[in-house]
């Protein structure tokens, strides 16, 4: 017996290295095509669109995960991820920072990337560098969540060096790119036709999609004709505040705001008047805007007077409910640590920021629905980590 014990002792361990020897060479084995792929010197030898062509689709997103993966970045993906962590060469870096891609490397992800786009049946965020001078079709352009939407008709900007102040996580998905090159004088100029005819395109059926009546965007339709409360719903209160300050932009106000006035830079149509006075609005447009503000009223008084229900947050995005959370508290003057939030609720009429704000503050619904809210969160799915590309 005590010859069996010694015997297992001295064994087992033997065995357990056989063990996970063996476990580690199948999990490689699950990726045969990227083997040949893992010694290729991507920062010295340049790919060609032949090199990549024959490769599946799947394989070029794992082939673009190793590029990065060299360098430790460490992936949300989780086909990617589950790659380069079966890797025994690959070494976790959560600071990566895509300056450590050198020039080849970056025309490589951009063979590789554009391959990949050309693949897909329906354009995917990533995608619309291969669409800078090729007209969408609404075939191409599929179905998207609203995120992915955003993004792909950000894309079309950001190629040019759009920055999305207004939009921080947005702002931080294209700062993520390895293309991205923030332009300190973009403008809508800047877009080519066929461009200018993509955007259009997918902001029609975007709404269509969302089965919105109106969006930021429309209201040159509306300078005789008044809307309804009907209309805007379906409308984020981000998109309500455009909305109302579209009008008094098409009348060429010029915004204290920054993000607001960014924003509205960007817009082909926009002219600034020096001389503009709010007193100018009038007749429909002056209708409309009252319209506006008592939904958006509406809007905002719920949050904190009515329960939330986790069927009102369903498909919203964690980026969503953030807002919602943190209206809550800035609705009695708390002031954010962070400089954009604070910025943000700063630019509101109704924001008075109070020193002194404590919890105690909050009413029980409002306790009740920070509760709500904060149980979505940990469930919620972020935009950030379903449009990565």
């Amino acid at each position: 017996m005590k010859s069996l014990v010694s015997t297992l002792r001295k064994t087992l361990p033997l065995l357990l290295v056989l063990f996970c020897a063996s476990f580690v060479a199948r999990a490689q084995d699950d990726y045969p095509s990227m083997k040949t792929w893992e010694s290729y010197d991507f920062a010295a030898k340049t790919l060609t669109k032949a090199d990549v062509s024959s490769l599946e689709i799947d394989d070029l997103k794992l082939l673009r995960g190793l590029v990065f993966g060299k360098h430790g970045r460490v992936f949300k993906d989780p086909q990617i991820r589950l790659f380069l962590e079966s890797r025994p060469w690959f070494k976790a870096d959560p600071n990566f920072q895509n300056s450590a891609l050198n020039d080849t490397e970056r025309q490589n992800l951009d063979v590789i990337r554009i391959a990949e786009a050309e693949k897909h049946e329906t354009v995917q965020p990533g995608d619309m560098r291969l669409w800078e001078n090729k007209a969408l079709t609404r075939k191409k352009l599929g179905e998207h969540t609203n995120a992915e939407w955003t993004v792909l008709a950000s894309e079309i900007e950001a190629i040019h060096g759009r920055r999305f102040d207004d939009t921080p996580w947005l702002q931080q998905y294209f700062d993520e790119r390895y293309w991205y090159k923030p332009a300190a004088n973009y403008g809508p100029k800047d877009l080519n036709d066929i461009e200018r005819k993509n955007l259009a395109l997918i902001e029609v059926i975007r709404r269509q999609q969302r089965k919105v009546a109106i969006a930021p965007g429309d209201m040159e339709l509306f300078e005789n004709k008044l809307i309804s409360e009907s209309m805007l719903r379906g409308l984020s209160l981000h998109e309500l505040r455009l909305l109302r300050n579209e009008i008094y932009a098409r009348h060429g106000r010029i915004f204290k705001t920054l993000w607001i006035q960014q924003y509205f830079g960007f817009q082909p149509w926009y002219d600034p008047k020096e001389d503009f006075k709010d007193e100018e609005i009038s007749g429909p447009d002056k209708t409309n805007i009252e319209t506006i503000v008592a939904y958006e009223t509406k809007l905002h008084n719920s949050i904190s007077t009515k329960p939330l229900t986790r069927a009102l947050l369903n498909g919203l995005f964690v980026e969503d409910v953030r807002k919602m959370r943190d209206e809550i508290y800035a609705r009695h003057g708390k002031v954010f640590k962070d400089p954009w939030t604070q910025k943000y609720f700063a630019s509101f009429d109704w924001y008075k920021a109070n020193p002194s704000y404590s919890d105690a503050q909050l009413s029980a619904v409002e306790k009740r629905n920070l509760v709500v809210i904060a149980g979505y969160e940990k469930k919620a799915v972020t935009a950030m980590s379903t449009i990565e590309g």
